[in-house]
């Protein structure tokens, strides 16, 4: 330690009077040292102020400026340097030095600047707005030759994509053709991970997704997954696994899935049909992912139920019953509940068996895949009144309805039963249906349902009530009662939050109870006059039409 104390005492008086081979010969005593025992040395040259040295050292034109570049990233190891590098001004001359034509002091400069950035968002973000993309973008493509420069790049690339505020500078640039001309290079492993590992971040910016697709990026991750299909070590199965999944992410953009599925002839579109029969769980669970994002719009779910998919995710769903991959499922689930969004796709795919499928899977105990088999079912039946008559007279799937209606821990499969409950009535209108739910126990839930924070599920719910009030009010009435449905009715008029047509269904409701005696009585001991009279002032004339009605059929029964 006493040669740096030297070195560090000839380096001040060195760097006062330019000796340009003075300071060379210290910087190589201070690099000595670090190399000898970094954290000892590092605390000493902190010690002596030789840090405000050196931005006057970080000179374009000198012969020193790799060396001191090199010091200062070997200072930046240590987290207790990277502070007093940032307080020394060393991150602007070091932005500078990002100019250089000097291949050595453009890979030191990355070096420090990434080691004295290293985990810090605010420090990178501040990079970010002094314009280091469009530079190390540009110096990716004249280095690409360089294996140490294009690895700095990566890293700093991987570092700055995590951050949402650089995804608008990489789209302005040619990063795509880039990273894609840079991929197609590459032989080793790990080269092609490091690639991936920018990828990813930056394929979640819309726009760079459709950069990544017209830059050729999704042949060359077919490409892989063609290579490693077969493969059994660990890298060909972490390389498949990366390239389906990026493939799954681009088509999460709308433009860049459009693109590919080129009205349903693309050839990407037919190599991803080509994963869901495979026997490799990873290709089955990409092309079920992808099938459900090509499923994002009319004009694709019927192309796609018109040529046979349906068929093949029902193929791949059986195969999973008893294997039980539960991503799987979830994914030829989503696909499935995507497809069946277009009325015209529903009772074609009733009529393939989609429903009976499905319900293979109720006695699931995976919260995932009971949301989307809920969701599926619910978007089956839709207006299809027939399947809907067919499931909600199914008791034991009533009774696991209503089972999920309690799963308070999982408020997505809860919300998804209560709404497929109230389909089932609602697109049904049977009075068979409406006993299997009352038989269930599912009136309460119901009720329950018409207090929720979503506008849509108290719609949802109110219309199911009356259909149940209209259908069987005398099997229902013991439950209504329980269920307090007379006070909550009374809450939701009175509440002037609520929407006018919770409030007009309400009405109908109420008028469909008069039929009952307890709940008349109720009805009667709540002053139901009162808040209906005020109604009839509302802005909305549906509902003051039918406050009108409703406050005649209350003094006709007074």
């Amino acid at each position: 330690m006493d040669n740096l104390t030297e070195a560090l005492q000839k380096l001040k008086l060195a760097s006062g009077d330019g000796t340009a081979h003075g300071v060379d010969i210290c910087l190589d005593c201070l690099l000595k040292a670090l190399a000898s025992s970094n954290t000892e040395a590092s605390m000493k040259i902190q010690e002596m102020g030789i840090l405000p040295l050196f931005p006057n050292l970080l000179n374009p034109q000198s012969s020193c400026t790799p060396k001191v570049a090199n010091i200062i990233a070997e200072l930046a190891k240590n987290e207790f340097m990277r502070s007093s590098c940032v307080d020394a001004g060393l991150i602007p001359p070091l932005v500078q030095l990002l100019n250089s034509t000097d291949q050595e002091v453009l890979l030191q400069t990355g070096r420090a600047l990434g080691n004295i950035c290293y985990d810090s968002h605010s420090l990178q973000a501040q990079l970010i707005n002094m314009g280091v993309i469009p530079t190390l973008v540009k110096l990716l493509g004249i280095h690409s030759h360089n294996a140490s420069l294009t690895e700095m790049c990566l890293i700093a690339f991987g570092n700055l994509a995590e951050l949402e505020s650089s995804k608008e500078q990489f789209a302005a640039t040619n990063i795509a053709e880039e990273l894609v001309r840079l991929f197609q290079k590459q032989a080793e492993h790990d080269k092609k991970e490091m690639i991936f590992e920018v990828l990813a971040p930056l394929a979640e910016n819309d726009a760079i997704k459709l950069q990544l697709v017209e830059a050729g990026l999704v042949e060359c991750l077919l490409d892989v997954v063609a290579q490693t299909i077969d493969g059994e070590r660990e890298e060909d199965v972490a390389q498949l696994k990366t390239a389906s999944d990026l493939m799954v992410l681009l088509l999460l953009g709308d433009e860049s899935m459009q693109k590919l599925f080129e009205g349903g002839k693309g050839s990407v579109f037919q190599r991803v049909l080509s994963w869901i029969p495979s026997n490799n769980h990873q290709l089955q669970l990409a092309g079920a992912l992808a099938i459900a994002n090509f499923a994002r719009n009319d004009g694709n779910c019927i192309h796609m139920v018109d040529t046979g998919i349906v068929q093949k995710l029902l193929d791949l769903l059986d195969r999973h019953v008893e294997e039980g991959n539960v991503t799987v499922q979830h994914a030829a689930l989503s696909a499935l509940r995507n497809l069946a969004i277009p009325v015209v796709n529903k009772s074609k795919m009733l009529s393939a068996g989609v429903a009976d499928v499905v319900l293979k899977f109720l006695q699931s105990e995976m919260p995932p895949v009971q949301f989307k088999l809920l969701g599926t079912l619910r978007m089956l039946i839709d207006t299809q009144a027939e399947a809907a008559d067919q499931l909600g007279t199914n008791g034991k799937l009533v009774e696991r309805l209503v089972e999920w209606c309690e799963a308070k821990d999982h408020a997505g499969v809860m919300g998804e039963s209560n709404r497929l409950l109230s389909a089932l009535i609602r697109h049904s209108k049977s009075k068979e249906v409406v006993r299997t739910v009352i038989q269930g126990g599912g009136v309460k839930h119901l009720v329950t349902m018409a207090t929720s924070e979503h506008m849509i599920m108290q719609n949802e719910a109110l219309v199911a009530l009356g259909l149940i009030a209209a259908l069987d009010l005398v099997a229902a009435e013991k439950d209504f009662v329980g269920a307090n449905l007379v006070s909550v009715l009374h809450k939701l008029l009175s509440d002037e939050r609520s929407a006018p047509e919770i409030k007009y269904n309400s009405m109908i409701l109420i008028c469909a109870l008069m039929g009952s005696e307890p709940l008349h009585k109720e009805v009667q001991s709540l002053a139901f006059i009162d808040v209906v009279s005020k109604l009839r002032a509302h802005e909305n004339k549906t509902v003051s039409h039918q406050a009108s009605l409703t406050e005649q059929r209350l003094t006709a029964q007074s």
